[in-house]
């Protein structure tokens, strides 16, 4: 396998990169009241995800980077529970709601692999 020249070549970094883009959509027909408070902390958790991925690859160790994408699935967590109270709140339909929730699956068992792919072998 040939190392990676850098982090847009991930495909977890590209799909979270996505992901960001749809919760910007959907959060833009949230309520104007919500610009501070759930809109912006939901957009804050999606951008953390390919932020985290982007920095941890480009960081000196292994160890490192493994420990940024461990705060990836922090920021992919919490914006999982912000997606679920969003639809609780009737501000996303249960479809938007479930795609996205999907989408948050797949990124979320992505960096599962590559997390597993840097560990040390015993």
């Amino acid at each position: 396998m040939t190392p990676l020249k850098n982090f847009q070549e991930l495909i977890v970094w590209q799909k979270s990169m996505a992901l960001v883009k749809q919760i910007y959509q959907h959060t833009s027909s949230f309520p104007k009241e919500e610009m501070l408070g759930l809109t912006s902390q939901m957009r804050r958790a999606a951008v953390s995800i390919p932020a985290n991925i982007a920095e941890g690859q480009s960081r000196n160790t292994t160890g490192e980077f493994r420990q940024f994408l461990g705060i990836a699935k922090g920021s992919l967590a919490e914006l999982q529970t912000l997606i679920l109270l969003s639809a609780n709140l009737d501000f996303l339909t249960q479809k938007n709601s479930s795609n996205l929730l999907m989408n948050c699956e797949e990124v979320g068992k992505m960096l599962n692999g590559l997390q597993k792919s840097l560990s040390p072998k015993n």
